[in-house]
């Protein structure tokens, strides 16, 4: 396995909501999240960074004689580095460098699972490659997960080709094209279901499989790493009353994501958008939760959230089992919001019983009862009106059905639509 080290410029003045070490410790775990050997990282204070070199001509000799003695084949720089910055560090040191937006594609790569999520990715990666000497983007038809990046069967360097990746571009688009359509009729299937789909979203890590996995008995990959979860999964849930839920497990966020994965994941990530109910799940233990918090709210808003979401969205603090209860009274205290704000561990099941009846309050909507008319040939829709249960009672009329409902308003509106 080639050895890796992580590099994290800390640069005075950045607007950036993280503490360096805090930032690094996050960069290792991108790392880790590749099973890449670590042989060492660390923070590096940036005055003024180089236009050609990204460090300064000392800086870059120090860290060359690091790199030597720890055998290092391949840079992680927790960062941006433009194309000049990586071909002459390259040069420089005669090792691979990566970016921090060239790391996460290689693990969106190696974690896609479905069809569409390895497309999304794949464009994602090219969009990446036209602005930098690509390596190989053969990747396109890998036998194995990863972009080859950080080795494998791309490892070797190819001179770019901006028509073939152009045309690699459409092919791709249109390929994606299909699957969303496909995934918008599913999507459209499942409005005729009754049930109310509610979502979780979150930073990367902070629990959200762990809880669809206990909630609902699925078998979702959940680790302790970074973007255990990729592809969206969707699973039925009966809440403590009976009233039947779809829960929603999504992709994790992070903070600067790249700019190509969240156009490439854009259709995804606006299912969120469709649920009746988003549970922002957070990992309440960490020494950066607000921050986590906040880059979770500027991803929701740059989708175009509602402002009706935004209110009535619960804030689910996971991982209460591993701060004492001293620890975890001065959080809920400091918390900007103190609203929707409910604390679990999906580990012990601490506080879940209570988590699904405010599920179960957040969704129920008014009932209201009201008499419509169905002409004979409706026999489709009078068939809906029975599946969803609520029909009250039934008469005729010179040309069909007089049924008086009792319904959602939702139930209403799928009605609206059902057969139209």
């Amino acid at each position: 396995m080639e050895r890796a080290c992580v590099l994290h410029p800390d640069i005075p003045n950045k607007d950036t909501r993280r503490a360096p070490k805090h930032a690094l410790a996050e960069a290792v775990s991108l790392a880790n999240a590749l099973n890449l050997d670590i042989g060492f990282s660390e923070v590096v204070n940036l005055r003024n960074p180089h236009v050609g070199l990204l460090f300064s001509k000392g800086k870059l000799a120090e860290i060359g004689e690091k790199l030597h003695d720890h055998d290092i084949g391949l840079v992680i720089i927790d960062g941006p580095v433009t194309p000049i910055q990586q071909r002459n560090l390259e040069r420089h040191w005669k090792v691979k460098v990566l970016d921090r937006t060239g790391l996460i594609l290689e693990i969106f790569s190696d974690r896609a699972a479905t069809r569409e999520g390895v497309l999304q990715v794949d464009l994602a990666a090219l969009s990446y490659s036209k602005t930098r000497l690509v390596r190989a983007w053969t990747h396109l038809e890998r036998q194995r997960g990863g972009l080859g990046f950080v080795g494998g069967a791309g490892e070797t360097q190819i001179e770019a080709d901006r028509r073939a990746i152009d045309d690699a571009i459409v092919r791709l688009k249109k390929q994606l094209a299909k699957v969303v359509k496909t995934r918008e009729l599913h999507r459209a299937a499942r409005a005729k279901v009754p049930y109310p789909i509610v979502a979780l979203v979150g930073y990367t890590n902070a629990g959200k499989s762990t809880l669809f996995n206990t909630l609902t008995g699925a078998d979702v990959m959940a680790k302790d790493m970074l973007f255990a979860t990729l592809d969206p999964t969707m699973r039925e849930l009966e809440l403590p009353e009976g009233q039947k839920i779809i829960l929603s497990d999504t992709v994790g966020f992070i903070s600067e994501l790249p700019t190509q994965l969240v156009a490439a994941f854009r259709a995804t990530l606006e299912e969120v958008l469709d649920a009746d109910l988003i549970l922002h799940v957070r990992d309440i233990a960490h020494p950066e939760t607000q921050a986590q918090a906040d880059d979770v709210t500027d991803i929701l808003n740059d989708l175009g959230i509602s402002q009706k979401a935004e209110e009535t969205m619960i804030e689910v603090w996971n991982k209460s089992d591993l701060l004492d209860e001293n620890a975890l009274e001065t959080a809920l205290n400091t918390s900007e919001r103190t609203e929707n704000i409910h604390t679990i561990s999906a580990i012990t099941g601490q506080g879940l019983d209570t988590l699904l009846t405010l599920i179960e309050t957040a969704i129920e909507d008014p009932m209201t009862t009201e008499t419509i008319r169905l002409a004979y040939s409706e026999g489709a829709r009078r068939a809906w009106l029975f599946e969803q249960n609520v029909i009250d009672s039934e008469g005729l009329w010179d040309q069909g059905y007089e049924i008086t409902v009792t319904w959602t308003a939702k139930q209403a509106a799928q009605f609206e639509k059902y057969g139209s």
